[in-house]
């Protein structure tokens, strides 16, 4: 099965998962992925233009390749903000969406305290395209497929 995480930065999507997934499923999480790429002493939450670019191309590669397995073992995938391209893929796919979030109060102290400034206008913008989408997401304790 293939499960994709949706919700705003700091919102608990990477808690969702760890929950859930056993050691032998397959788990793609683009910050993950950067701090895999990143040299040692780099910040947890780093934001380098060029490592995102390439932490992204690595998650494009391992998104193509795991989706092909999912009849096998269960692949979760974090996507934030999914294009409605990257979401009419996901339908195609099967994939179960999960949007996980505790609030637009709880994201933004979250964001402040543990992740880098820009973070804020990721967040701000999740919680608009929600507002224009008419979407309602869960509760961290009540995630819902929609």
């Amino acid at each position: 099965m293939l499960y994709v995480v949706t919700g705003p930065p700091a919102g608990g999507k990477s808690s969702w998962i760890q929950a859930r997934a056993r050691p032998t499923d397959i788990v793609i999480d683009l910050d993950r992925i950067t701090t895999a790429l990143a040299g040692p002493g780099a910040p947890q939450w780093n934001q380098d233009k060029l490592l995102v670019k390439v932490a992204q191309r690595a998650r494009f590669a391992a998104i193509d390749e795991a989706v092909k397995h999912r009849e096998e073992t269960d692949v979760y995938l974090i996507h934030t903000m999914p294009s409605a391209k990257a979401a009419a893929r996901y339908e195609r796919l099967g994939a179960r969406i999960i949007a996980v979030d505790p609030g637009r109060d709880v994201v933004m102290q979250r964001v402040r305290d543990m992740r880098a400034d820009g973070m804020v206008a990721v967040a701000t913008r999740w919680y608009t395209q929600q507002a224009k989408a008419g979407r309602q997401t869960a509760s961290r304790q009540s995630s819902r497929i929609w």
